[in-house]
């Protein structure tokens, strides 16, 4: 079979060139519509949901809420692990299904659940699914902000907060939903628009009314109704009462009761209306001063490269209709970190051809062989685009950054060695330059004679991979999709080289190849030949050294220690401040304030937010005293020099600790970064590198052990 090919590549030679150019171009079209992304995603199938309460304490919460759900979840079909939290006004429960259940399928199931138990819930309690994203579908966040800000302690800087959150509640939320790949806008900071009515028990009692009086009038007169239709000669007209109120002067006036002297008592005559601030759960602060923090989430599956710069389109376009004191700021973009791992694979990818072309000049000496040869690496991964398109394998730092392109192209080196080989012995016979066929039959006899040893070395490094696709779970997930992507490579560029690189050696190499070795090829061999010599002469101690090196290598590995991933520079960094359970929140806001002016004395600081709490859509719930601050950096160029040279990542992380850890005392800080924070979120529910869990019914004994557990840890 493969002499056929090869035979057929070589005597067709031009259509085969034709078909490798129009797979390399549909390779091109699938990497444009390839998802990519900078890390893979290992979430598993899981349904969150979640439940606003706003009258109870945790234990109850726990009690009446919770507990119901979470125990009605355990039957489930598919389901592998139910986990759930309670705390101040909120319920969240983690449903975690089998590999490979579809999601809409689990959240279907799920929401009938709840159909059958919201009966057994306190009244008025009604929960929700959270939205079909992972834990890594955070593509993009930015802030609306006045372009004069007043300070958030002031009845000014309040009132400009809940402006600010209703640009972003009705104006910016609804046309970012419209974004194809957008699965939800979680919105967090500011102050929802809230109008109190707060009644003075005296007047009530006075004019003989009771609080419910007033819930009751509101909730008649704060409703639209409709009569039906009139016809009134050949036209009709809608009869409609429209009695929403709309202001706080509309509220004022609407009446209560109606006194015998015919006086009319109104809320306003009882009650006091005005503008007032809601019971927050998190908030969020941009540079030091609170503001408004919008989150797009993506949609499962959907990929973050192309959603990113979708919604940056919009973001645009919406910034034109906003309020001239307003204006939006992009905080953090998803593409500007997928776009440098292109760049990266994308140097990978010329480097590698460099020095291929370069190594073969050097070794062989012929500038035909070395460009046909470097021609395989970008033909060969844009064929893998191909098969991760049609595999719906995502392109990342680990699919595509684990390309080896020298074990790639390793076929078509010793393909054209061995052509070399033999037209070079096929014109020294001769005298005389070697026509077009003769060359084709040559490579033809040339590359069949080294098939089986090209073939079987490739063959080996397959197989080496092939025990990984055997893994499951987060860890089959993250390998699994990195060995198919570089058997694929490797397959296609056997292939290639026994069909294209010889049907371009039959059209592109000439007869007159000199037979001059080059200087380094000649030291080589002297080199080879020496050490092969000394070898074989002392072959008992050749034989020891090896398996003393075999065996300190061993220790050395096993003394290493390991790391699931290799650290992605994000070109960013996130500090999680950890501050006393019981702080309030307005405390928590200002040891935040306090510590983003810290962060942002540092030259290479581009911008600081930070999430503190519970956003409006509890995807990352927190209590107020966790606060996830992002540091976004400069460009690394653009880092000024500090006593003559720039410092390292590493330093300007431990010259923040110490400023922070100085000038704002009562806080635990954990340094990572943003995609990494999340990740480890996922691993077990938490976000440190280690954790511990300890179950008993003991609060004091388990409080205790905590204490002990985590010196030791």
């Amino acid at each position: 079979m493969f002499n056929f090919l090869i035979e057929y590549s070589v005597k067709n030679r031009i259509f085969v060139l034709i078909l490798t150019f129009v797979f390399a171009v549909a390779g091109w079209f699938a990497f444009q519509q390839l998802p990519i992304d900078a890390i893979p995603d290992v979430t598993e199938t899981q349904v969150v949901i979640n439940t606003s309460v706003n009258s109870l304490a945790p234990a109850e919460i726990q009690k009446y809420i919770t507990f119901p759900i979470e125990a009605s979840m355990g039957g489930l079909t598919s389901v592998r692990e139910v986990r759930s939290l309670s705390k101040f006004g909120l319920s969240q429960i983690t449903v975690i299904f089998e590999e490979g259940t579809d999601i809409y399928w689990a959240r279907q199931i799920i929401s009938e659940r709840l159909q059958s138990i919201i009966a057994e819930l306190p009244k008025g309690i009604q929960p929700t699914l959270g939205p079909i994203s992972t834990g890594l579908g955070e593509v993009y966040m930015y802030t609306i902000r006045a372009k004069k800000t007043i300070p958030s302690d002031s009845p000014e800087g309040v009132k400009q907060l809940m402006e600010l959150r209703s640009l972003q509640d009705w104006l910016i939320k609804p046309r970012l939903l419209t974004v194809k790949g957008v699965a939800e806008v979680n919105s967090q900071g500011g102050y929802k628009k809230h109008i109190y009515v707060q009644p003075s028990i005296e007047k009530l009692s006075q004019f003989g009314l009771h609080i419910e009086d007033i819930v009751k009038t509101l909730e008649i007169n704060n409703k639209n109704t409709g009569g039906g239709y009139i016809e009134q000669t050949a036209e009709q007209f809608l009869v409609q009462g429209k009695g929403i109120l709309s202001s706080i002067d509309e509220i004022k006036k609407v009446a209560i009761k109606k006194l015998p002297n015919l006086q009319i008592i109104t809320i306003g005559d009882v009650a006091t209306v005005s503008y007032g601030k809601e019971l927050r759960t998190g908030t969020a602060l941009v540079s030091g001063d609170e503001g408004v923090l919008g989150t797009v989430m993506m949609l499962l599956g959907e990929n973050s490269r192309t959603v990113s710069i979708d919604i940056d389109q919009k973001i645009e376009d919406i910034k034109k209709g906003l309020p001239e004191w307003a204006e939006l700021v992009t905080l953090y973009n998803r593409s500007d970190l997928v776009n440098k791992t292109l760049i990266t694979v994308q140097e990978n990818i010329l480097i590698g051809a460099a020095l291929v072309i370069l190594f073969l000049l050097l070794l062989v000496g012929n500038v035909r062989v070395a460009l046909i040869t470097g021609v395989v690496i970008p033909l060969s991964l844009l064929l893998t685009f191909i098969v991760m398109k049609a595999f719906n394998i995502s392109g990342n730092l680990m699919s595509l950054g684990a390309l080896d392109f020298g074990v790639i192209i390793d076929g078509a080196v010793i393909v054209m060695d061995n052509c070399v080989r033999h037209i070079r012995n096929e014109q020294q016979k001769s005298q005389y330059p070697l026509s077009r066929e003769k060359i084709a039959s040559i490579v033809t006899q040339a590359t069949i004679e080294i098939r089986s040893a090209a073939g079987f070395g490739q063959l080996i490094i397959v197989m080496v991979f092939v025990p990984l696709f055997f893994l499951t779970g987060i860890e089959g997930k993250m390998f699994i999709p990195m060995a198919s992507t570089f058997c694929a490579a490797l397959i296609l560029g056997f292939i290639l080289s026994f069909t294209t690189v010889p049907a371009m050696a039959a059209t592109f190499l000439t007869g007159k190849i000199v037979d001059n070795q080059s200087w380094l090829m000649a030291r080589f061999e002297k080199f080879y030949s020496f050490s092969q010599a000394h070898s074989l002469r002392k072959k008992p101690a050749i034989i020891v050294v090896s398996i003393l090196l075999l065996v300190f290598s061993g220790w050395l590995f096993m003394n290493k220690g390991s790391e699931f991933l290799p650290q992605l520079d994000e070109g960013a960094i996130s500090f999680q401040m950890i501050r006393p359970p019981e702080i309030s929140m307005q405390q928590s806001i200002e040891l935040q304030k306090l510590s983003e002016r810290m962060i942002l004395t540092f030259p290479e600081v581009s911008h600081v937010f930070s999430r503190i709490g519970t956003a409006e859509v509890a995807t990352d719930p927190m209590g107020i005293n966790i606060a996830d601050t992002y540091i976004m950096l400069k460009n690394p160029s653009d880092w000024p020099k500090i006593d003559g040279r720039k410092r390292s990542k590493e330093h300007l992380i431990k010259a923040m600790l110490e400023k922070v850890n100085g000038y704002v005392p009562g806080q635990n800080v954990l340094v990572s970064q943003p995609i990494q924070l999340r990740f480890n979120e996922l691993m077990e529910g938490v976000r440190a590198d280690i954790s511990l869990k300890i179950f008993g019914d003991d609060m004091a004994t388990l409080l205790d052990l905590a204490k002990e557990s985590a010196n030791i840890l």
